[in-house]
């Protein structure tokens, strides 16, 4: 996957964030399917480039601001982990205008629901917080057209991970996206649940 393959705002975004220009194995293989639109499993050490591999793909889809609702859901382990993840948006994709909000336990979720509803394209939460909103119907579900969950098999672990399957179930026309360090027994659900042919993605073995 080239530069040059992506869109223009996102190829600048990430060579003044002084990323390298050639992408690694993990992104490569990545980023051309989550544009394609099925359904993967992204298996890959930590250190291997797949949170990036995310978030560029994720930019890649949605490219720009369109609308109110958000399009992608991306679910994360802990409250650090998705404004890390925020924040790797802002940096990548700052000459998009795509926009992003954090929902994490414990902050105000009126305020949380105010501001999901006030426009944006990607929504960052955590499992509980976004089981929380979903019961308030804190999140427009009309535009979803990605379901991410980076840390998957933390996320799994979480006693609120039913909300993905709530979700899901009800996004017949979602692309899923799960990334891990490694295959997990709880993906065995999600695999005949959520997801349809879905495409598995790992490091070569050298």
């Amino acid at each position: 996957m080239k530069l040059k393959k992506l869109i223009p705002e996102l190829a600048s975004g990430i060579i003044d964030a002084g990323f390298d220009k050639e992408p690694k194995e993990i992104q490569s293989a990545f980023i051309p399917k989550i544009k394609s639109g099925v359904d993967i499993f992204m298996l890959s050490p930590k250190g291997s480039g797949k949170t990036t591999a995310l978030i560029i793909g994720t930019i890649q889809k949605l490219k720009r601001e369109y609308e109110e609702a958000p399009r992608a859901i991306i679910i994360t382990s802990t409250r650090d982990k998705a404004f890390e993840l925020e924040e790797q948006f802002k940096i990548l994709g700052n000459q998009t205008s795509l926009r992003t909000f954090v929902a994490f336990d414990q902050g105000i979720i009126q305020y949380q629901k105010d501001e999901i509803y006030d426009g944006l394209d990607v929504l960052i939460c955590t499992p509980k917080r976004l089981q929380e909103l979903v019961n308030i119907n804190g999140v427009p579900m009309t535009k979803i057209n990605l379901i991410v969950v980076d840390e998957a098999d933390e996320v799994m672990a979480s006693p609120h991970h039913s909300i993905i399957y709530r979700i899901g179930d009800g996004i017949k026309k979602a692309q899923v996206v799960f990334a891990a360090e490694e295959w997990n027994v709880r993906f065995e659900t999600v695999e005949e649940r959520l997801m349809k042919n879905p495409v598995f993605i790992e490091p070569s073995v050298e």
